[in-house]
């Protein structure tokens, strides 16, 4: 059973940041000197995701886009875009999310599957069009395609290790007469 305390869910609101934080730190480690023959998993994206799909009140909308924006200021992306991107995906992961009825997690999947396509296909049309340099098309997709595959275990490590687990309909019921 999902706790729903308000002292659980403000721990959770800050655990997002401090995690992406990790996340961001691994990644920037330079652990190898030659460039990359493929695209790891976008992890953070990931994360995002299944925490908005499970529990939207854990990740609110600032604390998503202070989160991205920070990711685009160190990883020299545009900052911003990706940022917006994965503000609007989470918005509309998160009204998707219907408290008083269980989905199975192949629809849950596909869901994020379409999100992530659209944050992705977006940010690359988005820098075409202002003509910034932008890496092959083959790496995108591949990082797209690891990212949806790593989705499962993202998912299954925040409900195991980290308690992100979906709202029963009488905690969402209760959660929403506070």
């Amino acid at each position: 059973m999902a706790d729903i305390s308000p002292a659980r869910i403000w721990v959770m609101r800050a655990a997002f940041p401090g995690l992406a934080l990790v996340i961001m730190f691994f990644h920037l480690l330079p652990l190898d000197t030659l460039p990359p023959r493929w695209a790891p998993p976008d992890l953070l994206l990931a994360l995002v995701m299944a925490w908005a799909v499970r529990r939207p009140d854990y990740v609110p909308t600032l604390s998503i886009a202070l989160t991205f924006l920070m990711a685009d200021l160190l990883f020299q992306r545009p900052p911003g875009l990706m940022a917006f991107l994965v503000v609007l995906a989470c918005s509309f992961l998160k009204s998707q999310v219907q408290p008083h009825r269980e989905t199975a997690f192949v629809g849950e999947w596909i869901t994020v599957a379409v999100a992530v396509t659209a944050v992705t296909l977006l940010n690359r049309l988005i820098l075409a069009v202002l003509g910034v340099v932008q890496p092959s098309l083959g790496l995108i997709l591949i990082q797209m395609v690891a990212t949806l595959l790593i989705y499962p275990l993202v998912a299954v490590t925040s409900q195991s290790l980290l308690g992100v687990r979906k709202l029963s309909p009488a905690e969402a019921e209760a959660l929403g007469s506070r």
